[in-house]
C-alpha cells in the first residue's frame, strides 16, 4: 500500500463522534495489508497504521488545505506589516530638509 492508497481510506472513514476509543476496528485491503484507523474520541481521523509482510508503519491524516490557507494568511501578514513599515518609515534617505537656515 502506497501513500496515495492510504491516505485515500483514511479519507473514506467516517468520523465518528459517539467513539469512544482509540483504535478503530480493523480493515483487510485487497493487496494483504491490514489497516487500523486511529482517532481521539469524538474527533476526526488521525492517520492510520498500515501492517503488511509483518512490518507497522503509521501514515498521519494530514489536512492540505489548512497548511496551505495557513502559507497565506502568514505570507498577508507579513506583506502587511512590511507596507505599513515602508508607509511610517521608508528605506531611502529623507530627501526633506531644512533649507531655511541657510545664508
Amino acid at each position: 500500500m502506497n501513500l496515495r492508497e492510504a491516505r485515500d481510506v483514511i479519507d473514506a472513514l467516517p468520523a465518528d463522534p459517539d467513539a469512544s476509543r482509540l483504535f478503530g476496528q480493523a480493515y483487510e485491503t485487497a493487496d494483504g495489508s491490514t489497516v487500523i484507523p486511529v482517532a481521539k474520541p469524538g474527533a476526526k481521523p488521525l492517520g492510520i497504521f498500515v501492517v503488511k509482510d509483518g512490518k507497522a508503519s503509521y501514515v498521519p491524516a494530514v489536512d492540505a488545505g489548512r497548511i496551505a490557507m495557513m502559507g497565506i494568511l502568514v505570507g498577508l501578514v507579513s506583506a502587511t506589516l512590511a507596507g505599513v513599515a515602508m508607509v511610517r518609515r521608508p528605506p531611502w534617505p529623507d530627501l526633506h530638509g531644512d533649507i531655511s537656515r541657510w545664508r
